[in-house]
């Protein structure tokens, strides 16, 4: 960041990515309790209700004008991506640890980036395709050492 501003948007990026980092946390713990007693996709399909219930008022403060052409793709992604690999990741809780859990459904953007590859031509920088193999290997490291 160049400097620590509101009105800058990196600074407002930092402070909404931790903020995600947050949520996105609290979300696992709170799920780590939970996953023993409920199948992992009944407690997506809630989580579902909730989030939307929570974001439903977006629609009317939004512009979504250039949305329509987007929208096959997007729930491509939606579907493959994120829909599978929470759920995928809620089920990890039954057997892993909720930090471990966390790293290996870390590998999330990853498949959003192979998948825009595919289906849209887009490449990825080299700061994309580096920051992608430091997940991996964080992955790939967290899952040897969970199995020990």
């Amino acid at each position: 960041m160049p400097d620590f501003s509101l009105e800058n948007d990196k600074s407002k990026g930092v402070l909404l990515g931790i903020l995600s980092a947050f949520c996105y946390a609290l979300r696992n713990l709170t799920t780590k309790k939970h996953v023993t007693n409920y199948n992992g996709s009944t407690i997506m399909l809630y989580q579902l209700i909730i989030v939307t219930l929570l974001l439903i008022l977006i629609l009317f403060f939004s512009d979504f004008s250039n949305f329509e052409s987007q929208l096959p793709l997007l729930l491509l992604i939606a579907l493959l991506s994120t829909t599978i690999g929470h759920t995928m990741m809620i089920h990890f809780l039954k057997h892993f640890s909720v930090a471990t859990a966390s790293i290996i459904s870390s590998v999330q953007p990853i498949f959003g980036i192979i998948i825009a590859y595919i289906f849209v031509n887009e490449i990825p920088s080299v700061n994309t395709i580096i920051g992608g193999s430091l997940i991996l290997l964080t992955v790939i490291v967290e899952s040897v050492r969970s199995r020990k």
